[in-house]
């Protein structure tokens, strides 16, 4: 569920939009039932972020961009909140260096649990006393703010993941069933025609700037593999020597290869002869039918051309997945970890969630795009430079985030995201 833009048409119903904002901020915190108190305040890398931030500045936002400008005589908790806890908002004020998060033992977590509790009272009693003619300006900033909350939630699942798999110990933040999930289904090609297809976002849901405006393009025939690239069709590359031979490779990819010596996915090692994973679960075999993930950009070029084949176009995943139901395997329903690719009617599988799929895209703005006014505008357009976009969801994305236009997008050396690999090449006749 999302909440109506349009208010001109359809009365505002302030209970429906208080559950909303409720379900989405109880998610956030029961994703923490699980933790101790000292796992809240680790930052294992200047891209992560402790769990308690996350905390925090989810709060922050909706306390800087609406109750200080719809809330009559609301008072924060601490004015340096407004400080500790914005991220990169510059407009907004200056703001604690991110590689310092990790630093900050005070608020205490029960402090920042009562902030949460302290904001989140008043935006109910906001939403509550709101007039209709003042939804039009609050309801899109709110929508926004639970969006947000909703990426934040994922960043907290990695993060942790991230933060724990440095412990010898190797941690189990979710106990997960050993049921047996079965194989993936069969790696085919489906052929999809070109043309001039529909690319982005249009109507009056939610949606984020940078899946606007809805345009055009052109693509030339192209195939898209049925599934992600599974574990075991991964580790054929690697026993190829896939990791030791640089014409594979970007000559950025070879760099940072060389540099972080990577020679697997992040989180696997060798045990006895047998791949083994750091999970969320704890340590597991890595079950060979599962997708591939925690892999960056380089890597699945690398692996592309290894098999022979490119990345799609964000175009053509796109374009692809239209009529495909948004169904996968999502936070939601807690297994945090992807899982094999069932077989499906559908010529191509599995597009929305499990893993982040990495596309040959850079992220840059669409034809006509304009990012929103004000601070809010920071949101996404600033990013535009030196990155690849990503589709589909993954395990630690809730199914109501994920859009078929929604344009993820990291750096090409990032690897602690649930980030996969599909295959696609250009049409040639032959499915």
């Amino acid at each position: 569920m999302s909440l109506a833009q349009d208010t001109h048409e359809i009365p505002v119903n302030p209970e429906a939009v208080i559950a909303r904002y409720r379900g989405v901020r109880s998610f956030t915190e029961s994703l923490c039932e699980t933790l101790e108190i000292e796992d809240y305040v680790v930052q294992s890398m200047t891209e992560a972020s402790p769990v308690r931030w996350h905390l925090a500045h989810t709060t922050w936002f909706f306390e800087t961009f609406i109750l200080r400008h719809h809330a009559p005589g609301y008072r924060s908790p601490d004015p340096l909140y407004a400080y500790l806890f914005n991220s990169y908002y510059t407009a907004v004020g200056k703001r604690w260096a991110r590689p310092q998060r990790g630093l900050l033992s005070r608020p205490t977590v029960r402090e920042i649990y009562a902030y949460r509790a302290h904001v989140d009272a008043a935006m109910e009693q906001l939403l509550r006393t709101t007039a209709q003619a003042a939804w039009q300006e609050i309801l899109p900033v709110l929508e926004l703010g639970l969006n947000h909350e909703q990426q934040h939630q994922e960043l907290m699942v990695t993060d942790l993941k991230h933060a724990l798999s440095f412990n010898p110990l190797h941690p189990v933040f979710r106990e997960r069933s050993e049921e047996q999930y079965g194989d993936a289904c069969k790696l085919r090609y489906a052929e999809f025609p070109g043309g001039v297809t529909p690319i982005g976002h249009a109507g009056n849901t939610f949606a984020y700037d940078n899946e606007m405006p809805a345009h055009r393009v052109f693509l030339e025939p192209f195939l898209l593999a049925s599934r992600a690239v599974t574990c075991g069709e991964f580790m054929e590359f690697i026993d190829d020597g896939g990791y030791e031979t640089p014409l594979l490779w970007l000559d950025d990819g070879w760099a940072a290869l060389d540099a972080h010596g990577w020679t697997a996915p992040l989180y696997w090692e060798q045990r006895d002869g047998a791949w083994w994973a750091f999970t969320l679960s704890g340590l597991r075999p890595v079950d060979r039918s599962e997708p591939v993930c925690h892999v960056s950009y380089y890597e699945a070029d690398a692996y592309a051309r290894w098999a022979g084949r490119r990345l799609p176009t964000e175009f053509e995943w796109e374009t692809a997945s239209a009529g495909v139901a948004i169904e996968g395997h999502f936070a939601d329903e807690g297994t945090l970890h992807p899982l094999p690719t069932p077989q499906s009617p559908h010529p191509v599988s599995g597009l929305f969630g499990d893993t982040w799929e990495w596309t040959a895209s850079h992220y840059s703005p669409y034809p006509g795009y304009r990012p929103t006014e004000g601070a809010i505008g920071e949101y996404n357009g600033k990013f535009m430079c030196n990155q690849f976009v990503l589709r589909g969801g993954s395990c630690g994305t809730t199914k109501n985030h994920v859009r078929r236009t929604y344009r993820n997008f990291f750096y090409p050396d990032a690897r602690w995201q649930f980030t996969g690999i599909r295959l696609a090449d250009t049409a040639r006749g032959v499915s």
